[in-house]
């Protein structure tokens, strides 16, 4: 499995392309530096640098790319368990269809819910430009590749799947992006981009909120929310305590959805949310009701991906209500 971290390694922080990496776990600050890695079969990690990574992306037999982001509380190993899920559900839909490669930034592993949102919430704004550097590092690679009359283009679709704090690292990526990096705007890189059990404000997407950004960067992004979903309430709890005021996106979908753009949808997973993830109700969007068998979440998000289409019985229909 491929992957990308902006953790800390044990030993030199410089990048060696094919040296063992171990994630420091003791250091969960951001790191400037951003890199690319591999887990293999045994569960040691390699080192495989930037040019590597993406080459092995352009090479490999899957037509399609999902980067993952996952929420905050997540320590390596809950990740790589969380990815291995999701790639093996993809692969009994369709063998060689999406690949999954998750995006690692540090959380922390601190006892409390409230300590270990408020650490999280930094490193999630703190690894912003480290993960900007890697966006502009793939643009930099595929328009090389474009140029190079001896090398074909890289055409495979890349899609970003970004779960409860997930959201607000990349919201903040995007925004770093194009404040530092890019001329006039984000250039629309993802075919489709799931917000699922979304960690930011619900007025986030909005057209005059910095979230616009990723629906610029994006074909179409589709909300996954949940009115019962503890782990947001805790949340909001959180934001309470320090005199920030505001749902969140994953409880109840966009404040407005008159106010967002054309290419934002909503799925409302209220009726099954508790059923998939008992009892917090806020990883849904994998399994269903038994391990390894797809939820209905799951199933929406695959033909989103199969088909680039969230509705494609309906071009103008922007919500729906997800059942068993």
């Amino acid at each position: 499995m491929l992957f990308i971290t902006n953790r800390f390694p044990k030993g030199s922080i410089q990048t060696r392309v094919g040296r063992k990496f171990d994630f420091d776990l003791r250091n969960n600050a951001p790191s400037n530096s951003v890199y690319f890695c591999r887990l293999g079969e045994d569960g040691g990690c390699t080192e495989v640098g930037g040019l590597n990574f993406m080459s092995a992306l352009k090479q490999s037999s899957y037509r399609q790319l999902l980067l993952y982001i996952h929420g905050y509380s997540n320590l390596p190993e809950d990740v790589f368990r969380g990815a291995r899920e999701f790639q093996q559900l993809c692969d009994q839909k369709c063998s060689e269809e999406v690949l999954v490669a998750p995006v690692i930034w540090p959380c922390d592993n601190d006892m409390g819910i409230v300590k270990d949102y408020w650490d999280d919430q930094k490193a999630a704004d703190a690894s912003a430009p480290s993960f900007a550097r890697a966006l502009c590092r793939f643009i930099e690679w595929r328009e090389s590749n474009l140029n190079d009359p001896n090398s074909d283009p890289c055409l495979k679709r890349i899609n970003v799947l970004a779960h409860s704090m997930g959201n607000r690292v990349l919201r903040e990526t995007m925004v770093s992006w194009n404040k530092y990096d890019l001329a006039d705007g984000v250039p629309m890189i993802f075919r489709n981009t799931f917000l699922v059990a979304a960690d930011i404000e619900n007025e986030s997407i909005h057209r005059e909120e910095k979230g616009r950004l990723i629906c610029d960067a994006s074909r179409n992004v589709v909300v996954y929310f949940a009115s019962d979903d503890l782990a947001l309430r805790s949340s909001k709890a959180a934001n309470l305590k320090n005199k920030i005021a505001s749902r969140r996106l994953g409880h109840s979908g966009p404040e407005n959805m008159d106010l967002t753009p054309n290419n934002v949808y909503i799925v409302d997973c209220d009726d099954v949310n508790n059923a998939y993830d008992h009892p917090k109700g806020h990883s849904y969007f994998r399994s269903g009701r038994k391990q390894g068998e797809p939820g209905v979440v799951f199933n929406h998000i695959f033909e989103c991906l199969k088909t680039g289409r969230v509705f494609p019985e309906d071009a103008e229909r922007r919500s729906t209500i997800v059942r068993e």
